[in-house]
């Protein structure tokens, strides 16, 4: 996995297994601070006051520097742990995982613990999806009216995709790039149209696109 990606859950979800006769209902969602992950336990665990168990871990940060789990009563290292791992494994930021148990009578040992804690986090992960965040520059583009046609057809065969456009002396068309590409796609466009356009980059935003491995 290149460390550059950065990846997230598409849709906050809930996902239930059972385990002889015990309850595990693993609840993700998207976090922006850990105030966020601390406000969503909060809730999880308010829903489910009667639950023997809301364990939890999240990662909040493109670098991950806010890490943390709780066991939250089951023995150590059972539950907080294997929920955290489980995140790390798919390689997810700024998610925050609230696994819920009611217990069934049945004791699953330590080892059937960190299986049902690690399985339904990743049963829940594999059901919400992921997207990619892209990095995307903002380019204006100042076309002359008799170019403004040839433009949005050369836009379309590349595949770029138009944020809005404004009409004046000249047509100003915003366009969304990868930064990846933005010195490609000005050379490509310059080299198509002469010299005769007048690019400048006025922005930036962050694309979401569906992600698979």
């Amino acid at each position: 996995m290149n460390k550059k990606v950065y990846l997230t859950i598409s849709n906050n979800v809930s996902h239930e297994i059972v385990i002889k006769k015990s309850r595990f209902i693993c609840s993700l969602s998207r976090i922006h601070s850990e105030d966020d992950a601390k406000q969503f336990i909060k809730q999880v665990s308010n829903a489910n006051r009667k639950a023997n168990h809301n364990c939890f871990a999240y990662m909040v940060g493109d670098d991950d520097h806010i890490q943390r789990e709780s066991d939250n009563g089951e023995p150590s290292g059972t539950a907080g742990v294997p929920i955290l791992e489980s995140l790390q494994l798919t390689h997810v930021h700024d998610v925050c995982a609230v696994v819920t148990r009611y217990f069934g009578g049945i004791k699953l040992g330590a080892g059937g613990l960190i299986r049902a804690y690690s399985n339904v986090t990743s049963e829940a992960l594999h059901e919400a999806g992921l997207v990619q965040r892209v990095k995307q520059a903002i380019l204006q583009i100042k076309v002359p009216y008799n170019l403004h046609d040839q433009l949005l057809y050369f836009l379309k065969e590349q595949q770029i995709e138009i944020a809005n456009e404004e009409y004046g002396v000249q047509v100003t068309t915003n366009i969304f790039v990868n930064d990846d590409d933005i010195t490609s796609v000005i050379d490509n466009l310059n080299n198509q149209f002469h010299g005769q356009l007048h690019i400048t980059e006025v922005g930036h935003r962050f694309n979401e696109i569906p992600y698979k491995e």
